[in-house]
């Protein structure tokens, strides 16, 4: 590894050692793994059918499912992500190391929840209910790009804290 890298992956230390042995052997590492693919997979195929009906005036229904389902992921994936987060730093959420990206999460959830409030209520209609699914899916795209930044660092660190280690 490069010193360049090195000393970029020393200056974030997103997890002590203590933390990342937590991270390491808690299931809900795994959870998040399995999850975050699926929601994105749920995402890329809602986007479509959330373009199509706005395109096109069709496939209201098919649009709406995608998105209840993608919210229910969101939903699920928070949640359990709160628990990892607890497990690996002690808090449930807004821990230092991922704050930000926590904060940004609260928009998702708001924007999510919104629609699912839009839908159920009725008080906007189809064309508004796609365009605040549209909104929740930018701050989801920003949010899971913030998230997959922070695992590149959690790499670097840990490829530094190994180069580190007397043979």
């Amino acid at each position: 590894m490069s010193e360049h890298k090195k000393a970029a992956a020393k200056a974030v230390q997103l997890y002590t050692p203590e933390e990342r042995r937590r991270r390491d052997e808690t299931v809900w590492t795994t959870v998040q793994g399995v999850l975050a693919p699926l929601q994105f997979l749920v995402f890329l195929v809602s986007l479509g059918l959330v373009i199509r009906y706005l395109v096109t005036d069709q496939g209201y229904t098919a649009a709406t499912i995608s998105i209840v389902l993608k919210t229910f992921v969101l939903y699920t994936i928070m949640v359990t992500g709160a628990i990892w987060e607890k497990v690996v730093f002690g808090k449930y959420l807004f821990a230092p190391a991922f704050f930000w990206e926590d904060v940004f999460s609260m928009a998702v959830i708001f924007l999510h929840t919104l629609y699912m409030w839009a839908l159920l209520t009725g008080n906007i209609g189809p064309t508004g209910q796609m365009l605040i699914a549209l909104a929740a899916y930018a701050t989801y795209v920003v949010n899971a790009g913030q998230f997959l930044w922070k695992l590149r660092m959690a790499r670097l660190q840990g490829q530094a804290d190994a180069a580190e280690v007397p043979a």
